[in-house]
């Protein structure tokens, strides 16, 4: 018996063999991982589709981590926001109620105010981490100064108590300053209202109206202003005359006389006497009266509602002095003199870009906030007006200054505060949903990846039932 070789047509039967068990290998392991290759050339001519969309996946997924991160600090900057909303609204109701003078000088409403404007500091100095969230830019440092430093200043620098007090001798005018008027009888028979300089400080005449019969008014007219009525023959019993006053925080206030036969006259009254020149004393007594007691009640809270815009604004200001009592100008603190309430970044550009982040290939969200926006700070300055200002409980007029002040605030408040942007800017990044966008590239990805399982299924069994048969119909030769 002779032994042969392995022919060519047994070589060519057992490569056959060899490779299919190989590919028998392959799609046994296709089936048990659901992947067409463990490398991406194994998938063939989609390999660069599958890289491409996998690349993309991981773009979203880090767009997906940016999102999730200034939602963290949105929800924080929003609910700070909203309770600073709540403080305000309570604060305005507060200052709406009759005040009554406490034994430290202040009202109900004041003490309040004082307290949750700490909370305000407190809520403006809010972090999402390390990160200040109302400082724009300068996001590692505080946003607002401490509210004892603002009130009360730091020692070598003037607070906000400071500049009430010095704004109020500028508009007052001093002991006899009658707001900043002179009120003189420049002739027998008249009376002459006159503001003292060309200045921003004290009343400021608006008008003069009166049904006094054979009174010749004049004026206002000039700089500084003037008026004067001059009493020809005497007034009626009842005839009145009124001024009208603008005060530095743009509210306006009247004074109206009236004339009367009594030789006691109350409030706002003056008598008529015998002669014009007589008359028109009574009229200039009751005059410098009525003004000195507006001055001391709605100009001084006016004084205070306007020495918080100064105080708060960019740069704040004070007046130049001293002598305070007879000032003609304001000038801007600088950072030696005078605390400045906002410590974060104050750039000339928009809040919203201070803090900027894209979110997707074609969107950008700008969510940068500042403590000293203008919704913000007209809350904050009206609640520092109202806390700032005490009163004596045996002063006569406390009560009315009081009501004036809080009538004041309480209006301001009233305005609606807040800024639109910051609530496009919430709606622009709060309706992404993080993990969405990839959705489709991830599955795409899988898909053109993975293998379909019925289809693979019969494939590995249809390559078992080719080798079986050719197992069959090739045998190896016996030796």
């Amino acid at each position: 018996m002779s032994i042969t070789g392995i022919g060519s047509r047994s070589s060519l039967a057992v490569q056959a063999l060899v490779d299919m068990r190989h590919r028998l290998d392959d799609l046994q392991r296709q089936l048990g991982t659901g992947k067409k290759a463990d490398t991406y050339a194994g998938i063939g001519i989609d390999r660069g589709f599958v890289v491409g969309l996998r690349s993309h996946v991981s773009a979203i997924g880090a767009y997906d981590d940016t999102i999730s991160s200034i939602s963290v600090r949105m929800n924080l900057a929003q609910s700070a926001l909203d309770r600073i909303a709540d403080i305000s609204h309570t604060t305005k109701s507060n200052a709406f109620a009759a005040p009554s003078i406490q034994g430290n000088g202040s009202t109900l409403a004041q003490s309040t105010a004082f307290a949750e404007l700490g909370e305000v500091f407190g809520l403006l100095n809010s972090q999402a981490g390390d990160r200040y969230l109302f400082s724009g830019r300068a996001a590692d440092q505080p946003a607002v100064e401490t509210l004892d430093h603002v009130m009360n200043g730091d020692g070598a620098r003037a607070g906000f108590k400071q500049i009430v007090d010095e704004r109020r001798q500028a508009d007052l005018g001093g002991v006899g300053g009658h707001g900043r008027l002179d009120i003189t009888g420049p002739t027998l028979t008249s009376v002459q209202v006159a503001e003292d300089a060309v200045s921003p400080f004290g009343f400021k005449l608006a008008s003069v109206t009166s049904t006094l019969a054979g009174a010749t008014v004049t004026g206002p007219a000039g700089s500084p202003a003037v008026a004067s009525v001059d009493l020809v023959t005497n007034p009626n019993d009842g005839e009145t005359i009124q001024f009208r006053f603008n005060l530095p925080d743009g509210t306006s206030e009247s004074i109206t006389l009236t004339a009367t036969t009594s030789a006691t006259p109350g409030p706002n009254e003056f008598t008529i006497a015998p002669s014009s020149d007589l008359t028109a004393d009574n009229l200039q007594a009751a005059l410098t009266a009525a003004v000195d007691k507006l001055a001391d009640t709605s100009l001084t809270a006016a004084s205070a509602v306007a020495a918080s815009k100064d105080f708060f604004g960019n740069p704040p200001q004070r007046v130049v002095g001293p002598a305070f009592s007879s000032a003609t100008a304001l000038v801007a603190g600088t950072s030696t003199d005078t605390v400045s309430w906002y410590t974060g970044e104050n750039g000339p550009d928009p809040a919203r870009g201070t803090a900027t982040a894209r979110i997707d290939p074609m969107i950008t969200v700008s969510y940068g906030l500042r403590a000293n926006e203008e919704g913000i700070r007209w809350i904050v300055q009206n609640m520092a007006a109202l806390a700032a200002v005490t009163f004596s409980p045996t002063d006569p007029n406390a009560t009315e200054r009081a009501s004036a002040l809080n009538q004041r605030v309480g209006e301001n408040l009233d305005v609606p505060a807040g800024d639109a942007d910051r609530g496009r800017s919430d709606r622009g990044s709060g309706n992404a949903n993080p993990g969405a966008a990839d959705a489709p590239a991830g599955l795409a990805a899988d898909d053109v990846a993975a293998l379909q399982d019925e289809p693979g299924e019969l494939h590995l069994r249809n390559r078992q039932q080719v080798t079986g048969v050719s197992y069959q119909a090739n045998p190896i030769p016996d030796p």
